[in-house]
Formats: C-alpha cells, structure tokens, sequence
C-alpha cells in the first residue's frame, strides 16, 4: 500500500510530540499490512466528512484518511479526536 499526505496533514503531523509520533509510526505499519486490523479501530467518518475514514493512533489521538485508488490512501488530519472530527 503506498500512503500520501496532504499538506495539512503533514503540518499538523509536525504539531504532535514525539511520543505521539512514535506510537503513529507503530500503527501505521500495522496499517500498511491490514487498514482493518482491529488494534487500529478503523472507521468511516460522518459529516462533511464522510468521504473520510480514521484510525486510532491511542485513546486520544486518529489519523483521518481517504482511500484514493487501489492501494492508495491519502492521509489528510492528525491529531486528538475532537480535532480531526
């Protein structure tokens, strides 16, 4: 699977401390082998974000994605729940 990012993602990506940073790069390898693995809690978005899904990095913080083409995703937001929702 290969995985792009917007501009936004990478600036809020930027934002979050590097403990954070470290469980991402975990789960995003978790990710790349299976973007339902239960460990990730995938789930479509609701709203103007409908088109979106997300994944939890911890209790607290998700990555938002939208999957583009086969085996592409483009991840879009990072950050704490009430941010990215």
């Amino acid at each position: 699977m290969e995985i792009r990012t917007t501009p936004h993602f990478e600036k809020r990506y930027k934002r979050l401390s590097s403990h954070i940073k470290k469980k991402a790069i975990e789960r995003e390898k978790i990710f790349l082998n299976n973007p339902f693995d239960t460990r990730l809690d995938t789930h479509k978005l609701h709203g103007k974000r409908k088109e979106e899904w997300a994944y939890s990095i911890d209790y607290h913080y998700r990555i938002s994605f939208i999957f583009v083409g086969k085996g592409v995703v483009l991840y879009t937001d990072a950050g704490t729940h009430d941010e990215v929702y």
